[in-house]
């Protein structure tokens, strides 16, 4: 039975998944160049950790997404205990605010379809864009767009990009301030 009062997370099974959390009321806890970083940093670095391969993230002041292939079905919500602990304690270190909550809840969702994937992939790529922190995705530091332009083929890169994202049902009703990021 789900608890009626967060997203159900079933990750009983190995595969790919898409994963959006926010921040605790939405508020810009990440929002300076070096939190950002350091938030970035930390996710990519704890994904390879739990063996948890990367496909696409995006992290932003309030919220973050990314698109993660792990094998064992233990490594995502170990990645995600993990990546929320040590944030959230580097963030009130900071702020000398040693008890504040800092992270809300996450969804995600197993993806099991090509195309659902693909479409998700460029959806996380793009978000920067989405919420209109930059004209070109490549071009926001903490997202995977530019190395995604850099490392896949260019062929890759087009069926990906060239993808609608206009049918996904993905929580992001966030707002981004781009003097928060920039």
């Amino acid at each position: 039975m789900d608890w009626p009062h967060s997203p159900p997370h079933r990750l009983g099974q190995s595969g790919a998944f898409i994963v959006t959390a926010a921040t605790y009321r939405r508020q810009p806890f990440f929002r300076s160049t070096r939190r950002l970083s350091f938030l970035c940093e930390t996710l990519l670095l704890l994904a390879r950790q739990e063996g948890c391969n990367l496909q696409a993230w995006a992290v932003f002041p309030n919220h973050y997404h990314f698109i993660g292939e792990c094998a064992q079905s233990a490594s995502l919500p170990a990645l995600i205990r993990k990546f929320h602990s040590i944030s959230a304690r580097e963030v009130n270190t900071l702020d000398r605010a040693p008890s504040r909550k800092v992270w809300f809840q996450y969804c995600d969702t197993h993806l099991t379809f090509a195309k659902s994937y693909y479409a998700r992939m460029n959806y996380v790529h793009q978000n920067a864009v989405r919420h209109r922190l930059v004209t070109d995705a490549s071009a926001y530091p903490w997202c995977s767009a530019g190395w995604f332009g850099r490392s896949a083929s260019p062929a890759y890169v087009r069926r990906i990009s060239g993808l609608s994202m206009n049918a996904l049902n993905i929580p992001d009703e966030y707002v981004v301030e781009v003097a928060d990021v920039v």
